[in-house]
């Protein structure tokens, strides 16, 4: 976990020897489910180091609060887990719920966090529109996760009814996110949300042009939304 453990020394983050037996313990437990359930494609060591792993840890720079410990965290359609299970062996004290509406990725997500000792993890399975919707999960979380699911006015729609009033959605993006960010500013704000900043990914790792979209939830999203199971997509708001 070299390539792992010296870009994380870049974000300012130290990964104890612990820390790298359980990331390669998932590395190798993700490359050998992928052969029976699709989880990602890529596989390769280096790759799912950089483009996995470290990836999902470039989020801690931009949490903005001091001690982590607590923190109510939706990853919503985490698939293999990322960025959420990366985040929870890095900060083990944060409260951890890992959405995904697929069977066999939750088989995988439960096999793995009993490989990886991990605890205080809720694997919610389910589509997020419906969720959102119940009590447990509706404005329960303090920060809100969303990597490579959908584009930005979509994801709004699913995400930020999740969050908290002064709680953040964190959205990882890729190339240029102008046209994208401009046609999602009237869904943050029915919402209830507000677009905090564009933190670029700086990392000579990671060099196609990344970022994280953060956006701070100010007000209560209206009870009807999200809408129901597919129409964020399909009639995106603005």
């Amino acid at each position: 976990m070299e390539r792992l453990k010296s870009g994380a020394k870049s974000l300012g983050l130290s990964l104890n020897a612990r820390q790298l037996e359980q990331f390669q313990i998932y590395y190798e437990e993700l490359k050998s489910w992928n052969q029976q359930v699709n989880l990602t494609a890529i596989t390769d060591y280096d790759g799912v180091q950089v483009k996995h792993f470290l990836d999902s840890l470039t989020v801690v720079p931009a949490l903005g609060w001091v001690n982590p410990d607590g923190l109510n965290v939706l990853d919503l359609g985490t698939g293999a887990g990322l960025p959420g299970i990366p985040l929870k062996i890095l900060l083990p004290g944060i409260r951890l719920v890992l959405l995904e509406a697929t069977a066999k990725k939750t088989a995988f997500l439960r096999h793995v966090c009993g490989r990886l000792g991990l605890a205080g993890i809720e694997i919610a399975v389910g589509r997020s529109e419906t969720l959102a919707h119940e009590e447990k999960y509706r404005a329960r979380f303090d920060l809100v996760l969303a990597r490579a699911v959908a584009a930005l006015p979509v994801l709004v729609e699913m995400a930020l009814p999740f969050c908290n009033v002064g709680g953040r959605f964190i959205a990882w993006k890729k190339g240029d996110i102008t046209v994208e960010l401009e046609r999602a500013r009237k869904a943050i704000a029915l919402m209830g949300g507000r677009l905090g900043e564009v933190k670029l990914v700086d990392l000579p790792e990671l060099d196609d042009r990344r970022c994280l979209v953060v956006i701070d939830k100010i007000a209560p999203t209206p009870e009807r939304y999200p809408r129901r199971p597919g129409m964020p997509e399909k009639r995106p708001i603005g």
